[in-house]
């Protein structure tokens, strides 16, 4: 094969890659009907060279370097490589196979290396560091003049100031980092779908679960070819319910250990080793940097702007829930004893006894909850509110190519019938997608030639499928799940901005702020009313279970905070390491969960070895975020319920146009003031929470 040329390349199949043609589709959407895995690697190959060429076009013009010549093209650069990266790296994490990891595996080294080979281009540096230095002079508007220094600040922290062993140094880091961020990926995906089953073969090991969670397992054994039989898996809407329901505790055990052992079981997907060494190279790549450890290197970027204050916040939240989560601890093992259990309560059995209290406490029970929380009626939901607070509608099409049979997808219009963007929604486990939910898009929000270009944005999830002729009903966490990424959806759409670099993009710990502040509405009450319907009768969620959802909306909030909050703090705790040297593991978690009194009975949410957030995603030192954003959101929120109105049309603008379209014009804590005209206060979250 000829795959690694890199010039003078000429892809055999360049008359029908569907990737080296404008996309002849409606809204031009990725043509997915016409793409399979042939055309990757030629795409991606071609792309490196186009971009290289561009590249070598912005070096080598002999004008002086000023906005247009440099900044600008060098931002519209790399379009067929985004176009093929679009696809195929969503693609990868949401239906993957055997091939599409063999090409991840043999791109990674290439990716790596061109993206160094721009990063740490001295002479393309040059240029921009000149423009950046007469930025004042040259008559730029605020947006140009934001651009030019991202981009210088990019190109600093990428190494461009290193002497050229350094960079050279750098390029291995880098490469050695991309290869095992995509082993421990790929080592954890089949750890989850392919390594565990509970396989159940007698009836009686299956008390206690609903008849609609019995009817899900024997369809997965079905799919499974075990006919007959019943099968859980680790996807969360298989696990979950079984540890809530089942009454063998021995089986809630096995799945749970199944679940919490992922990557630690000694096999060839362990994945002790690589986050060993995926932790010394991140120190040894921030200090490369002049940064003392990677958390300093990755919060320096963010809102929080150092580890300490990122540290000192969880503290503070950490002193406040895990009281709370020792209360409910207590109050399960108090249950325990009452029924005559001789034990204690261990990780395993939380799930159930909460459930027990969830019942006994509120009079609620998640089953009598489902039937209002069909799919359909949460999409609705979504929609609802989005209509409602920006008058955008959805209309369903049919005529556009999907990746998968399942995915829906629909055309977003403005109040005023214009075009604004398209969505995929695409809903349940399969082998080939990883776990958890995310949103992200096909073609970013952006302009070219004068012309503003539509987003493409695609909502990921792993709900509760349908079984025989009941839909799928889903849970409350996952009605929550997907209002949440719907809130991503809502940023990606109603981004502007004409620069690549700035529009949409803002700090780490503001990216789920606006997924964080659209969850807000599931629960609301005027709300409920609209989308929570019962799915064989059409009525209204009755006033009694909405009653019962408010009151027990501060149910097991010690528990949830505690593991998240355990699981942020075990994060800055790897990347606030100094000392570039590899880890053992298991007894570095121990120390570090130790270390904050985390109690026996709660897992952090994610253990190292399926941490996948920090050791293959995008929020190394980062995971803090989601509560630090939740600050925000409830801030935000507060703003609409305090004025009477939760569909307040005014502050829904405002909120629009400050912290969702123009988010990129400038410092997150800076646009969010404008929208809210004061600094965001930390009382609303601890309320909401329970926490004061």
């Amino acid at each position: 094969m000829t795959m690694l040329c890199f010039s003078g390349c000429k892809p055999d199949k360049k008359a029908v890659n569907p990737f080296f043609a404008e996309y002849e589709t409606p809204f031009q959407v990725p043509p997915f009907d016409k793409i399979d895995t042939t055309h990757y690697m030629p795409a991606f190959l071609e792309g490196i060279r186009q971009h290289n060429a561009e590249i070598d076009s912005i070096v080598g013009n002999p004008a002086p370097p000023d906005f247009n010549n440099t900044i600008l093209a060098f931002d519209k650069s790399g379009k067929l490589l985004t176009r093929v990266s679009k696809v195929f790296f969503n693609l990868n994490e949401a239906e993957t196979n055997k091939e599409m990891q063999a090409i991840a595996r043999k791109l990674s080294p290439v990716i790596s290396k061109h993206n160094d080979d721009i990063s740490l281009n001295e002479k393309l540096f040059a240029r921009i560091k000149a423009v950046y230095e007469k930025r004042y002079d040259l008559k730029l508007d605020s947006q140009q003049v934001r651009v030019v220094g991202k981009y210088f600040r990019d190109f600093e922290r990428q190494g461009a100031n290193l002497s050229t062993d350094k960079k050279e140094q750098l390029r291995k880091l880098n490469a050695d980092l991309s290869l095992l961020n995509l082993t421990f990926g790929e080592n954890l995906l089949a750890e989850t779908n392919e390594n565990f089953k509970l396989v159940i073969e007698d009836k009686k090991d299956l008390d206690g679960l609903p008849q609609g969670v019995i009817d899900g397992a024997a369809e997965t054994a079905k799919e499974k070819g075990l006919q007959g039989k019943w099968v859980f898996t680790l996807s969360k809407p298989s696990m979950i319910p079984f540890l809530q329901y089942a009454k063998n505790r021995q089986l809630r055990e096995m799945i749970y250990r199944g679940y919490f052992m992922r990557g630690n079981n000694g096999n060839k997907n362990d994945n002790n080793t690589t986050v060993s060494k995926i932790v010394k190279l991140r120190v040894e790549k921030a200090r490369l940097l002049g940064f003392e450890s990677y958390a300093a290197y990755v919060v320096d970027d963010n809102m929080a702007k150092t580890p300490a204050n990122v540290n000192a916040f969880l503290a503070k939240l950490w002193a406040a829930a895990l009281p709370v989560a020792k209360n409910e601890a207590a109050e399960m093992q108090k249950i325990i004893d009452r029924d005559g259990g001789k034990f204690k309560l261990q990780p395993w059995d939380w799930w159930y006894y909460a459930e027990i209290i969830h019942k006994e406490k509120y009079d609620l029970d998640e089953n009598e909850l489902k039937p209002y929380f069909s799919l359909a009626n949460v999409r609705t939901g979504l929609f609802t509110v989005a209509n409602k607070l920006y008058g955008i509608t959805f209309t369903k099409r049919t005529d556009l190519p999907v990746f998968q049979k399942d995915v829906e997808t629909f055309e977003v219009k403005e109040a005023n019938g214009d075009h604004l963007g398209v969505l995929y929604l695409d809903y349940y486990p399969r082998a080939g997608k990883r776990g958890g939910a995310w949103c992200t898009d096909f073609r970013p929000a952006g302009w070219e030639n004068g012309k503003k270009i539509s987003p493409v944005i695609s909502v990921t999830c792993n709900a509760s499928k349908p079984t025989g002729d009941v839909p799928a009903l889903l849970s409350w966490d996952e009605t929550k799940t997907l209002f949440h990424e719907f809130g991503h959806a809502m940023h990606g759409l109603f981004t502007e901005g004409k620069y690549t670099r700035t529009a949409g993009s803002v700090p780490q710990d503001y990216v789920e702020m606006p997924s964080q502040f659209d969850e807000n509405w599931a629960g609301e009450p005027e709300m409920l009313k609209i989308y929570a319907k019962n799915y064989k009768t059409g009525e209204a969620i009755p006033d009694k279970l909405i009653e019962k959802i408010r009151n027990s909306a501060l149910f097991n909030q010690g528990f949830e905070t505690v593991e998240y909050l355990a699981a942020a703090i075990l994060d800055m705790d790897y990347h606030g390491l100094t000392d570039p040297k590899e880890v053992d593991v298991q007894g570095f978690e121990t120390r570090a969960m130790g270390g904050i009194g985390l109690i026996p009975e709660i897992l952090p949410r994610y253990r190292s070895t399926y941490f996948a957030h920090i050791f293959s995603g995008e929020y190394a030192a980062g995971y803090y975020v989601y509560i630090w954003a939740a600050v925000l959101d409830a801030d935000a929120f507060d703003a609409f319920k305090s004025s009477g109105d939760i569909f307040n049309k005014q502050l829904a603008a405002k909120f629009r146009k400050y912290c969702l379209a123009e988010s990129g014009d400038d410092e997150g804590m800076v646009q969010y003031r404008k929208f809210r005209g004061q600094e965001p206060s930390v009382e609303p979250l601890l309320k909401r929470r329970g926490l004061k």
